[in-house]
């Protein structure tokens, strides 16, 4: 077992956070990463709870992620009119036993790196090396085809091989051949951040809007003690007719405010100036909501897929992330139980794929977001008290099926024993 070698295509959260795990339980692994130099990318994402619990089984430690981010204390839907359509505590205050982070997408990655580099040696991850493709080998183990940031060709083979190259997953395509393109659904998100004094408690996710329409904000960084000014992260959103596909040259790209604040410009409130909180932006990026239709294995022999590449979907339930980072334990317990071998990732494929695949699509249908679309079906998001359109034990129904269905319900998760449990650290 310890001349078992998995190689890991792709270096970002999930990649990252499977290489921590294999470190953790002893097992050689390789990450191929495309880009030269990694590098803080990208704006706000969230960790969920039951992502925090795994972290912190990995010996990330809450002073590492009060460094990149700042601890959730509300999520809330407003509607178009200012009115509170549903809120609830998160993380420690809900009753978790973890607290739930939001998070600079790109420092947090990179303290993922360092972590890395820091337990692993940085000979563990190879820049500027994309894995393009494989070939399974005669004797069970996989061949991974290289491509070199100067162009040049060459091979690496180990005994697994885990695609967490992301959405437009080099792996997932040589795995699934006849897959469907890119799934656009018309929605189009200009994301950026902007230095503000937060709302609400001070660390509030808020959704303000309708289904089609809306802006996100939260704070990613805590508030500064001279100025009051936190780090806001927002997400402005607009649902367009996408007949004919995504237009724009790139998935992610810079883009002037002055693009897209025009669909915003009468959002002021007493707690909120929405234009004035976009106006001020240090910058901004336009992306269409993207996802893949569901595959029905992620799993080829000793190939098998992770994050993104396996199950890219909408960000509505801002789980993204997290999964990515439960996918790397549930497979590091895989190996654990049965070995470094194509049965490991046979029980991963079996224990996540479908119910993730559900997700996907549960996401695509607004998620936890879907009960703005009830709004609109009953009052088209106009109203002074929500328990007249919809009652308070339907609104906490509808919450309570989505989390138990991304995995984060709290009776559940609090009672759950560890992925990796703490006397079961190295595969023998």
């Amino acid at each position: 077992m310890s001349d078992a070698r998995i190689l890991i295509a792709g270096g970002g959260i999930g990649g990252l956070s499977l290489a921590l795990t294999l470190q953790q339980i002893g097992v050689p692994f390789m990450v191929f990463e495309s880009v030269r130099e990694l590098a803080p990318l990208g704006v706000g994402i969230n960790i969920q709870p039951n992502a925090v619990r795994e972290l912190y089984d990995l010996g990330i430690t809450k002073a590492n992620l009060d460094d990149v981010g700042v601890v959730s204390k509300e999520w809330a839907l407003v509607g178009l009119n200012g009115n509170d359509i549903y809120s609830e505590p998160r993380g420690l205050l809900a009753g978790y036993n973890w607290p739930q982070y939001a998070v600079h997408r790109g420092a947090f990655h990179m303290m993922l790196y360092r972590k890395l580099v820091e337990r692993a040696g940085p000979d563990c991850v190879r820049l500027g090396h994309r894995v393009t493709g494989y070939a399974k080998t005669d004797d069970g183990s996989v061949t991974a085809f290289i491509r070199r940031a100067d162009g040049t060709e060459t091979e690496a083979s180990g005994t697994l091989l885990i695609g967490a190259d992301g959405i437009h997953s080099d792996i997932r395509a040589r795995m699934h051949p006849d897959q469907p393109p890119i799934n656009w659904g018309g929605a189009v998100m200009w994301r950026g951040t902007t230095k503000a004094k937060p709302i609400r408690t001070g660390s509030s996710f808020v959704g303000l809007g309708t289904h089609r329409h809306r802006v996100v904000i939260y704070p990613i960084s805590p508030a500064d003690p001279a100025t009051g000014l936190a780090t806001i992260n927002w997400i402005a959103e607009l649902t367009l007719d996408n007949s004919e596909g995504w237009q724009q040259s790139g998935w992610f790209r810079p883009v002037a405010i002055d693009a897209f604040i025009a669909h915003f410009a009468d959002w002021r409130y007493d707690w909120l100036d929405v234009p004035d909180l976009l106006a001020k932006a240090d910058i901004a990026y336009e992306n269409p909501m993207i996802d893949r239709d569901p595959v029905p294995s992620w799993q080829d022999g000793p190939v098998a897929l992770m994050g993104d590449a396996a199950h890219a979907m909408y960000p509505t339930g801002s789980n993204g992330a997290s999964q990515a980072i439960i996918d790397a334990r549930v497979l590091g317990a895989m190996l654990l139980e049965n070995g470094v071998g194509p049965e490991a990732l046979a029980a991963y494929d079996a224990r996540l794929c479908r119910p993730v695949s559900e997700l996907i699509l549960r996401n695509r249908g607004a998620g936890p977001f879907g009960i703005l679309n009830l709004v609109d079906e009953r009052c088209g998001g106009v109203f002074d008290n929500i328990d007249d359109v919809i009652p308070p034990d339907e609104r906490a129904a509808f919450m309570g099926r989505y989390k138990a269905a991304a995995g984060f319900a709290i009776a559940e998760l609090n009672a759950a024993p560890p992925i990796i449990g703490s006397g079961a650290r190295k595969v023998r």
